[in-house]
């Protein structure tokens, strides 16, 4: 064969493996187990662009090098593939979701093969598949019928709480639950009818019901997740979000929010992905205290400055937690969440217009828009005021958008002369900035949030220091009932409803109690999965209800209906690991085999932008899973990777403005500064080297008035404009896989993404490179056909030069692919590559290995060649992994520098055991050497053995 033909073997050696099953796993094996996982793609239609394969070429090479070196490696692929495009595209078309979700998922798969990637591809899972997502279902029923106890820090059955109410009612019970609890003894409880004890264990279990603010699209239909707003529009079709309190499924990931954040200590992850998981928990120490709203009623001639002895039963409270209780004599105001419950108690009617105003603006900002706007002050005064509990002074209350219903308490106590925003808030609305502490500098001029020196215009702790006053000021709220130390996190229970029809159903019914209320009931495992019913429409209902309430006749067989939203994006994706170890069973999720054998992943490798989704909620679910008993692992992924993003290189035209729209003129990149011109971008698949096709420009662009169009060249030449950019459809900068591996080949497109720069970095897209990879894959070939296509490859001894080649390979190949850095190991494949063509190695010996070596990057050339070498056909997989041999490596001779009265004038080679007197010996008596002395004399002779030597005349 004298030519390497991509096209026919890499085809031959996909269709070999598939047939064969060849990457194909057993859950018993003596080998040692490695679990490599890609994190779960959505099946878009768009399909993949270069871009996307990055992590998933690099997952393969470790996956294929672990094989290598002797593991039995679980390397799967799925699909997530609920979620909102194919709900929309459903919406628009009337099409059923689950063909689109069909037909991209056979277009992902086509595209995944053609990359040669060693998945099993018998264990592929779909969330979408009732077979699945009925163990999605399950997992949301046991969270149900759990709950989370404090003092033995986990999930328990819901059996051993009841048991515990029986026993001692819950005044004892140290646990998560709903701010309404009240409490009950033993004997209350027992005396309960048995529905009045469910709906008691309603307010403690893990998966609740309640009322929440949420991302509300009207324009959708659906509450989104932070993630899926943007700038207080929907990421999908940029319709308007508001925020709106809705009833809500929730989960109390908040129990395990110190797990969440101790864990981070025990996997391998980047710093930057642990901080931030740490700063999204929100982790805080500080203390509760309680404002007693100022009822002028109630004020019984107290003065200012007077101190509340004990709360009041008449007025509210305004509960707030602060890191800096120490401060609460520099309060000056308080601000409220708009959605606080109180908002609407508290407000004069003096204010009640402007708060409605600003409680509609702030309806559509999205949550994180509001936390991430530092700059802009705003915010309402509700005309009601709180006692400070120390200073017995008013506080004036308002609303302000930066705080949130769902953190902390949602109020805050201003201290402007500590903290930089209040400050801003304080100068903007004319309010006081006191000092609190007398090392505080230009309060007037910024905050100064220092903890050093002592109090002063502080009450109780003046001449104290920032430990003495805030433990005294600790005491003094708990001996009044009025506040504690407390530990707060930033982190919200999970919303985890949708109002979408393309989702796992939620498998619960409601059945009205005694006063006529809708209670959940779970069902039960054998009728699970509970399957998506057919409606007619992919919408709401006239009513505003979930597209589900169109289905007909959908409800429980007690007569009684279904919940009507669907489970988030995330439910499906928080476990699917799991099911991967035991795709088929349809008993269990998995085995206890099974999962006992795998244990947990690896390695991971995805994106970083689901630091605080996918990853969060997967650690709670597994967390969860690990206390009942159902896996071994706390922790589900011991090492994570993020990979960068590959960016697209855009192409630009340059039309000149003012032209005449049915002749528009373009001139070419370099005489651009010549005219006033518009760019315009071009597709890059036109454009080669920077040079557009023209003719194929004027057939595609009708938009532009293209085939009329005129072009200003140079050198007869148009030179498109360069700019490097996120890969776009919209930027026209979107290079399809498919494009480059029939025109280069899977193997060269490998060995390229890994070439282009270390794999956690973003690097841009050039096609215009990629000719130097695929130069070195013939090049390559080369080594083992003659041009004529005759086998030059031999079984003769190799030579010490091709060993040294080998070896030196071997060890950075080896040290590169377990540090991920698989750019260098290309660059070291090249180098070697060259080193062995021009030793004209033909040695079986060493080509052998050389391929072994390269099967993990270019899997389809070294099954070829590894067949051609007389080996079983399809089984590099299975070789050995070279070893490195250092004594190919040590070198035999050292070239010394010879200097001259300090510089260098002469180098020669000695074999490493020469006596440095031989060596003196031979440098004298070298003619380049004579001829630098000039017929003098040397004076000294000083000889560093395997470093250098000095003549000095």
């Amino acid at each position: 064969m004298s030519e390497y033909s991509h096209r026919e073997i890499e085809k031959k050696w996909q269709d070999y493996w598939q047939q064969n099953g060849t990457f194909s796993v057993s859950n018993e094996s003596d080998l040692p187990k490695y679990y490599v996982l890609d994190m779960f793609p959505y099946p878009s239609g768009a399909g993949l662009h270069v871009g996307h394969p990055l992590g998933y070429i690099a997952s393969d090479i470790y996956s294929r090098y672990k094989r290598l070196k002797g593991f039995n490696v679980l390397h799967p692929m799925g699909f997530d593939s609920f979620g909102l495009p194919a709900e929309q595209y459903a919406i628009q078309t009337g099409q059923h979701p689950a063909i689109t979700t069909e037909q991209n998922i056979t277009r992902y798969i086509e595209q995944l093969k053609n990359l040669g990637l060693s998945y099993d591809w018998s264990r592929e899972v779909r969330t979408s598949d009732p077979g699945y997502y009925k163990w999605t279902q399950w997992i949301f029923s046991e969270l149900f019928n759990s709950w989370y106890n404090n003092d033995t820090d986990k999930a328990e059955p819901i059996e051993t709480l009841t048991a515990k109410f029986a026993q001692e009612g819950n005044a004892k019970v140290n646990a998560p639950a709903d701010e309404d609890t009240p409490a009950f003894t033993a004997e209350e409880w027992n005396g309960w009818s048995e529905e009045a004890k469910y709906k008691m264990t309603l307010k403690y279990r893990l998966t609740y019901v309640a009322d929440a603010t949420v991302n509300w699209c009207p324009g959708l239909g659906s509450v989104l997740s932070n993630d899926e707003v943007k700038d207080g529009v929907s990421e999908r079709g940029g319709f308007p979000v508001i925020q709106k309190l809705m009833r809500q499924w929730m989960m109390r990931i908040t129990a395990y929010a110190q797990r969440l954040i101790d864990g981070l200590d025990t996997v391998d992850w980047t710093e930057s992905l642990k901080e931030q998981q740490r700063n999204w928990i929100g982790r805080s120490v500080g203390a509760l205290v309680k404002f007693q709203v100022w009822d002028e009623r109630e004020d019984g001639g107290k003065g200012q400055g007077d101190t509340p002895s004990s709360p009041s039963s008449l007025s509210p409270y305004i509960e707030v937690f602060t890191t800096r209780v120490d401060t609460i004599y520099g309060v000056t105001f308080m601000v409220i969440a708009p959605e606080h419950e109180l908002v609407d108690v508290i407000t004069t009617a003096e204010q009640r217009g402007e708060i409605d105003a600003y409680i509609a603006m702030t309806q559509k900002k999205s949550e994180r828009d509001r936390m991430s706007d530092v700059k802009t002050v705003s915010g309402a005064f509700t005309g009601a005021y709180v006692l400070n509990p120390f200073s017995g002074e008013k506080v004036p209350v308002y609303i302000a958008d930066y705080v949130l219903a769902g953190y902390g308490t949602g109020a805050v106590m201003a201290v402007p002369s500590g903290d930089q925003r209040d400050w801003n808030f304080a100068k903007h609305f004319n309010l006081p900035i006191i000092p609190i502490l007398d090392a505080q500098k230009e309060t007037e001029t910024q905050a100064d949030a220092t903890k050093d020196g002592k109090y002063i215009n502080s009450g109780i702790i003046n001449g104290l220091t920032y430990k003495e006053a805030t433990q005294k000021l600790i005491d003094s709220l708990e001996e009044r009932g009025i506040g504690k130390g407390k530990i707060n996190y930033r982190l919200r229970d999970a919303v985890f409803s949708r109002q979408r029809y393309w989702g796992e159903p939620v498998p619960v019914y409601y059945k009205n109690d005694s006063e006529g209320q809708p209670v959940p009931y779970l069902l039960d495992l054998n009728e699970l999965p509970l399957n998506l019913p057919e409606v007619d429409k992919y919408l709401p209902t006239e009513n505003g209800e979930p597209p589900l309430g169109r289905a007909q006749g959908w409800e429980h067989g007690s007569g009684n209906g279904y919940e009507l939203s669907t489970m988030p994006g995330w439910a499906g994706s928080s476990w699917y690991w799991y099911r991967y170890m035991d795709p088929k069973n349809e008993n269990e999720f998995a085995s206890k085999e099974a999962i006992g054998y795998w244990k947990d992943v690896d390695l991971y490798i995805g994106g970083t932008e689901h630091a605080t989704g996918h990853l969060l909620y997967s650690r709670f679910w597994n967390k969860f899973m690990k206390d009942r008993g159902f896996v071994q692992e706390e922790e589900p992924f011991k090492k994570l990777i993020n990979q960068g993003m590959i960016q697209g290189r855009s192409n630009f035209v340059y039309r000149v403005k003012g032209d005449d729209y049915s002749r528009p003129v373009f001139v070419s990149a370099g005489l651009k500064s010549q005219y006033e011109v518009s760019a315009l971008h071009v597709d890059v698949n036109i454009v080669e080297n920077d040079v557009l096709d023209v003719e194929k420009f004027k057939a595609t662009r009708h938009d532009i008035s293209g085939e009329n169009a005129e072009f200003i060249l140079e050198d007869g030449k148009y030179i498109c404009g360069v700019e490097v950019e996120k890969m776009s459809k919209s930027k026209f900068n979107v290079v399809n896989p498919d494009d480059i591996v029939e025109r280069y080949g899977a193997d060269t497109l490998r060995l390229y993404e890994m070439f282009l720069g270390p794999l956690d970095q973003a690097k841009p897209w050039n096609t215009n490179g990629i000719d130097g990879t695929y130069r070195f894959i013939r090049k390559l070939w080369r080594l083992f056909y003659t041009e004529t296509g005759q086998w030059q490859v031999k079984d003769v001894p190799a030579k010490p030069e091709e060993l040294k080649t080998l070896h030196k390979t071997i060890k950075k190949i080896g040290e590169d692919i377990e540090n991920f850095s698989f750019n260098t190991a290309v660059s070291a494949f090249m180098v070697c590559v060259n080193e062995l063509g021009g030793q004209k190695c033909q040695s079986k010996e060493v080509l052998e290995q050389l391929v072994i070596l390269l099967s993990p990057y270019a899997p389809h050339i070294s099954e070829e060649l590894w067949a051609a070498l007389g080996n079983e056909a399809g089984l590099v997989s299975k070789a050995a992994f070279p070893v490195f041999e250092a004594k190919y490596v040590q070198e035999s001779v050292f070239e010394y520098p010879v200097q001259i009265n300090g510089k260098v004038r002469a180098s020669l080679t000695f074999p490493l055991d020469t006596p440095p007197a031989e060596i003196e010996k031979e440098v004298l008596a070298d003619a380049a050497v004579q001829k630098w002395m000039e017929g003098k004399p040397a004076k000294k002779v000083v000889v560093v053995p395997k470093r250098i030597v000095n003549v000095v005349i």
